[in-house]
C-alpha cells in the first residue's frame, strides 16, 4: 500500500500546484501589464472588419481616390490608397489593435504597423511624426492617435498624405471600400 499512497500524495501535490498555477495565471491575466496579451488574443479570433473608418481626422471617403494597384515605377503597384491632407493633421487608428512597429526607413518613411482583428496588418506610413505616447506593444482603440499626415520616406515632394494599407492572408487589399462601407451604414442613435 505504501507505493499507493506516494502516489496519490504526488498526484494531490501535482493537482494542487495545477490549481495555483490556474489561479495565478487567471489573475494576471485581468492585470494592466497583460493588455496587449489579451488584444492579441480577442484580435487573433476576431473576424477582419466589414466596415472602416477614414484614418485620417477630417477626411471623407467621398475624398480619396482609389489608387490601389496602380502602378509604381516599372516593378511595383500601389499596395493601399492615399489620404491627403494638411500636414500634421492627425491620423488616427483605423481599428482595435495592439502597435507591432514603430519606425523610420524605406519607402513608408515614419510608419507605423497595427495587428488589428482576423491578424490583418494595418499600415500607416510617411507620417510626419508619431504621437508622443505611441510604443511597440500598446493597445490601440479606433480614433487613438498613432502620428501626423506627412511626405517621408518616397513621399517626399509630394503633397502630404497617409499611405493606408491592409494586408490580410491572401496579402494587401484595397482599404476603400471598407471606408465607403462605414459611410453607408446606417447610424442608430
Amino acid at each position: 500500500m505504501r507505493p499507493t499512497a506516494r502516489r496519490f500524495r504526488r498526484l494531490a501535490w501535482s493537482l494542487l500546484w495545477l490549481v495555483a498555477l490556474a489561479v495565478l495565471l487567471a489573475w494576471a491575466w485581468g492585470r494592466p501589464f497583460m493588455a496587449s496579451a489579451r488584444m492579441l488574443w480577442e484580435v487573433s479570433r476576431a473576424t477582419p472588419p466589414s466596415e472602416l473608418p477614414v484614418p485620417v481626422q477630417g477626411v471623407r471617403a467621398r475624398q480619396i481616390a482609389d489608387t490601389f494597384g496602380a502602378a509604381r515605377g516599372t516593378d511595383r503597384t500601389h499596395q493601399g490608397v492615399d489620404i491627403f491632407a494638411k500636414r500634421g493633421t492627425p491620423v488616427v487608428s483605423a481599428t482595435r489593435g495592439v502597435v507591432v512597429s514603430v519606425r523610420d526607413g524605406g519607402l513608408g518613411g515614419k510608419q507605423v504597423w497595427v495587428l488589428g482583428p482576423g491578424r490583418e496588418r494595418h499600415y500607416y506610413a510617411h507620417l510626419d511624426g508619431w504621437a508622443d505616447d505611441l510604443s511597440t506593444g500598446q493597445v490601440v482603440q479606433p480614433g487613438d492617435v498613432l502620428g501626423y499626415v506627412g511626405t517621408t520616406g518616397n513621399a517626399q515632394g509630394t503633397p502630404p498624405h497617409l499611405h493606408y494599407g491592409i494586408y490580410g492572408e491572401q496579402g494587401a487589399y484595397d482599404p476603400l471600400p471598407l471606408f465607403k462601407a462605414s459611410v453607408d451604414t446606417p447610424r442608430i442613435d
